[in-house]
């Protein structure tokens, strides 16, 4: 493989200065993790399709022994009370000076919101309540969805409707709190998810007023090819609204529906999700359910602290079994592609990179953890080895996951 420069913010597992990005590929590679290396690379033989059928971020197949990776379904999720504190007009800011505070509020944005004039649609979601028996209409899923992603049960991208992620999300938190597991939301479920009253009291969606940094994002049409790709200064937002729907978690449609006659710029208020805070509990062990494509973390004490709806693999490109370690941790990977004559092509890093912000790499060489540029569809499409989480909850998991954490494909 050909070493590239490192770019961008890196992270590192092993207590070194750089690291070294494997990448999934479906080449034949023996490169292996090099923490003490001063570059970044990454192979794919192949680009995205435009329908997202296959990730292009093609991972090997070979055949490792298996390992039990089942989950401890003993485990506990960490109590309400114990969660994240109320954001109180300011999201995604971290108190404390601790390391992972600190990794926290340098990877995730700060959002400062306001309750005041806010939209009789923005009213109603704040005020939704699930009853027994009742329609679940997109304030009531708005609802339900915060309430599992304030409980860091993730649901992927807000959109206010109950879908297979969201049904993932309260399986996950049924599980971790030794519910009853069910295809709707139940009583109990529902009594679980509200018990903290100051949570549940948070406002879902919320003012916040557009500033200069958030409509000025660098831009740029993103072509199909990876040649054409590579000639690109980075691989940013195709739009400012692209920009938006990851910093505040939710889907465009929605972010459009709730903004109607909405512009779009600086000094604008518009309505958004209220992304809450995430965990903050170091992990230290995954387990990555290729059935559920769920990925479960869990702290020192083997609780289930948090989980996210990820792409784990496919039929004809499985991801590995067995039990790998996490070696290297970087935001803002480049990424190289390789083509079938074996020239290699960098892709420079962006949250449109076939990895998104994030590469958390696994000691099995060309297998990791990583962000999507399209995280609207997580859970939705296939992947080719590695395990793919929307950007910004790859981004908290780049936080809070610990150098050396075991990472087990079930």
């Amino acid at each position: 493989m050909s070493q590239l420069l490192k770019v961008g913010s890196v992270i590192v597992a092993m207590g070194t200065a750089s690291a070294l990005l494997v990448g999934c590929s479906n080449a034949n590679t023996n490169a292996n993790t090099d923490t003490n290396d001063d570059s970044v690379q990454t192979t794919s033989a192949s680009t995205a399709s435009d329908s997202g059928a296959i990730d292009n971020d093609m991972g090997t197949s070979a055949d490792t022994t298996a390992a039990d990776g089942s989950m401890n379904t003993d485990s506990t999720m960490t109590d309400s009370s114990d969660i994240s504190p109320v954001t109180n007009g300011v999201s995604q800011q971290i108190e404390g000076d601790s390391k992972t505070a600190n990794s926290l509020n340098k990877l995730l944005p700060k959002i400062k919101y306001s309750t005041e004039n806010l939209s009789e649609t923005a009213k109603k979601v704040n005020q939704a309540t699930w009853t027994a028996g009742s329609k679940i209409d997109r304030d009531v899923g708005a609802k339900l969805q915060a309430l599992l992603n304030w409980n860091h049960s993730g649901v992927g991208a807000i959109d206010g409707s109950w879908g297979k992620n969201t049904r993932k999300a309260m399986q996950a938190f049924q599980k971790a709190q030794g519910l009853p597991i069910t295809e709707e939301i139940d009583t109990q479920t529902w009594q679980a998810l509200t018990k903290n009253s100051a949570l549940t009291s948070q406002p879902v969606l919320v003012s916040y007023q557009l500033t200069d940094a958030d409509v000025n994002v660098s831009t740029t049409n993103i072509p199909a090819d990876a040649e054409a790709k590579a000639k690109l200064d980075g691989m940013y937002y195709e739009s400012v609204l692209e920009a938006l729907g990851e910093k505040f978690h939710i889907s465009r449609d929605y972010l459009k529906s709730l903004n109607p006659n909405a512009s779009f710029k600086s000094g604008e208020t518009i309505i958004v999700y209220n992304p809450g805070n995430p965990n903050t509990t170091p992990v230290s062990r995954i387990v990555a359910d290729k059935e559920t494509q769920t990925l479960y973390a869990y702290d020192d004490n083997n609780n289930l602290i948090a989980s996210y709806p990820t792409t784990v693999g496919s039929t004809a490109t499985p991801s590995p079994t067995g039990t790998h370690q996490v070696k290297v941790k970087i935001h803002e990977p480049n990424y190289t592609y390789t083509g079938d004559d074996g020239e290699k092509t960098i892709i420079p890093p962006g949250p449109n990179n076939p990895v998104g912000l994030v590469w958390i790499g696994l000691s099995k060489p060309s297998y990791g953890i990583h962000g999507s540029p399209d995280p609207e569809r997580i859970s939705r499409q296939a992947s080719a080895g590695c395990i793919r989480l929307t950007n910004w909850d790859a981004l908290a998991l780049l936080g809070v996951i610990q150098s050396g954490a075991t990472v087990e494909f079930k």
